[in-house]
């Protein structure tokens, strides 16, 4: 049988206790079916706003909460619409490429934004 490596450390000697995956490094303990959902190839992966509504390019996405803009003394309120939205995968929880009028070029979290 062969299972995957661990999630944590990449180990490849994890094995099965119950129906937990098991690493024997780092002691990572996983379920089977998790492992199964974190095979998604990078084209498939779905971006969800704080509604768990699914995200698309060229959406339009409406700001839920005020926020800060680091170097400005404005911040963007709530209610603001940002048009033609890019999903990217920054690695840091910003997963949304836009242009906010008024404030430029930015990145925002999906759970601060709804789909409009």
């Amino acid at each position: 049988m062969n299972l995957p490596p661990c999630p944590q450390c990449s180990c490849e000697y994890t094995y099965e206790m119950g129906t937990l995956l098991v690493c024997p490094e780092c002691a990572h303990e996983w379920s089977a079916s998790d492992a199964a959902d974190t095979d998604d190839s990078p084209g498939e992966r779905l971006v969800k706003d704080a509604f768990g509504n699914v995200l698309a390019d060229g959406d339009s996405v409406t700001v839920i909460k005020d926020l800060k803009v680091k170097g400005q003394s404005l911040s963007i309120k709530v209610g603001t619409k940002v048009r033609n939205i890019r999903l990217v995968d920054a690695g840091d929880g910003h997963d949304i490429d836009c242009k906010v009028d008024g404030f430029g070029s930015m990145q925002l979290k999906s759970s601060i934004v709804k789909k409009a």
